[in-house]
């Protein structure tokens, strides 16, 4: 099992596929709530990559332990002797049983991270308490949201009776979600301790982690959370008109999407915040209003200038800032601003197509070796309030850069159209936000001459 899975072997078929989210390296446009799940996994603290366990000591052979290191496979049909039902009922029992028993499972590993992660750092003084209240957060108080369940091996007919009660509960996820890229980022910057690592690795060698490290077990609350919608609308397609279910799921489904589209929103504050605070200004010129206004992030991640330095590139709601990440004396990473950061309603982006960087010889030098082509390059650039700047970047592959292409035109439209909303009438204000989605097709990728005259930064 790879660590960044939930910890579950369920041999039920999935109910839908969802999107591929990636971590700090590859940005996307994906809500923050499942971008930050995916971001940790790959470290979303000031590291940019999550260091290897160091190799374990050989150690003499021990006796196996009781506990088991992969949970059973089953599935509802599994747990009973007979039914006739039919094929879309069976799924629905399905999809039920994969719930309940998810909220079970829950149950067993949040009570397991307490005893066994918070309880003996703490009691063998290995952090704070203070440091561990950061790291662990609000947990003790979703365990009992998760409890009182049916029982799982029976035929659930009704089983929002249950559920229904717990769903408004779910807003507690809001200060523990928030929390959660502080508490990487404290985390990740305590492991560089010789003994918290070692005890952290003892554990995830132990039978009882099923190999999986501390934060994957912290963040199970957040993919629960994110599941609940995808389950209840299975959940809904598979039931009958006449069933009583039919009249409550609609309900709890809006319900639950409402509360998880408030833990995103809160969550993606809570992130922007947190990296405008870790950047480090050379100039005071660099500190931009549209810096501190920025409400959210769209993507942040790693690429190369024209020189071949590594970039950390934050692309805030209302600014792109491009940083150097630079170790401080905690050990941990904060970013330097590189040059002037570009207001998004000034910025102009041009998609450079393989093996025509249009940069000259140092450009393709940095980027490539021999008569190799240049590949995965964009330019940004700024004519704004100050002198005009324009900046070359390199993404690690295609994928990546056409992800970058995507949040930086997004960016783009629905600042400008947020401007224009302002300087126009007051009808204009009521427009929907999704009116912004309107001009992307009018937002080409520039290649104007005067752009590839500018010298690149």
């Amino acid at each position: 099992m790879k660590d960044s899975e939930e910890p579950s072997n369920k041999r039920v078929k999935p109910v839908g596929k969802g999107g591929g989210v990636t971590g700090i390296i590859t940005p996307v446009k994906t809500p923050a709530l499942k971008r930050l799940g995916k971001s940790i996994t790959r470290s979303i603290s000031f590291r940019t990559e999550a260091r290897p366990l160091p190799p374990a000591p050989i150690r003499s052979r021990q006796k196996a332990s009781s506990f088991p290191r992969r949970r059973s496979s089953q599935c509802w049909s599994d747990t009973v002797d007979s039914h006739d039902l039919t094929a879309k009922e069976i799924k629905r029992q399905e999809v039920i049983y994969e719930l309940t028993e998810g909220e079970r499972q829950l149950i067993e590993d949040l009570s397991l991270v307490k005893k066994v992660y918070y309880e003996p750092m703490l009691k063998l003084d290995i952090m704070t308490e203070s440091e561990l209240g950061q790291i662990f957060g609000t947990l003790d108080s979703l365990i009992p949201l998760h409890e009182g369940n049916p029982q799982s091996s029976s035929l659930r007919s009704h089983f929002l009776s249950v559920f229904r009660l717990k769903f408004p509960c779910l807003e507690a996820y809001v200060t523990y979600c928030c929390n959660q890229v502080e508490a990487k980022a404290l985390l990740d910057m305590k492991k560089q301790q010789k003994r918290v690592e070692q005890f952290l690795r003892l554990c995830q060698e132990s039978s009882f982690s099923r190999k999986l490290d501390l934060w994957n077990f912290l963040d199970l609350p957040r993919s629960r959370l994110v599941k609940y919608p995808l389950l209840l609308r299975e959940i809904l397609k598979s039931t009958p008109p006449d069933h009583p279910d039919e009249d409550t799921l609609p309900d709890a489904l809006e319900l639950v999407q409402s509360i998880v589209s408030e833990v995103d929103r809160k969550t993606g504050e809570a992130e922007c915040q947190f990296y405008r605070r870790g950047l480090a200004y050379l100039e005071e010129g660099q500190r931009l209003p549209e810096i501190q206004l920025s409400r959210f992030l769209y993507c942040h991640g790693e690429l190369k200038n024209n020189k071949g330095q590594k970039l950390h590139v934050f692309l805030f709601e209302l600014c792109l800032v491009l940083t150097r990440s630079v170790e401080d004396k905690e050990g941990g990473v904060v970013f330097q601003v590189y040059r002037q950061p570009l207001p998004t309603a000034t910025l102009h982006l041009e998609d450079l197509p393989d093996g025509e960087g249009g940069g000259g010889g140092a450009f393709r030098g940095a980027f490539t070796s021999g008569n190799d082509k240049v590949r995965n390059c964009l330019r940004v650039s700024s004519r704004g309030r100050s002198k005009a700047q324009s900046h070359s970047l390199q993404a690690n592959d295609s994928f990546n850069k056409q992800q970058w292409i995507s949040c930086l035109r997004q960016a783009m439209v629905q600042s400008r159209d947020r401007d224009a909303q302002v300087s126009q009438s007051p009808l204009s204000s009521r427009l929907s936000p999704d009116f912004a989605l309107y001009h992307i097709a009018e937002l080409s990728l520039s290649s104007d001459t005067e752009m590839a005259d500018q010298s690149s930064q």
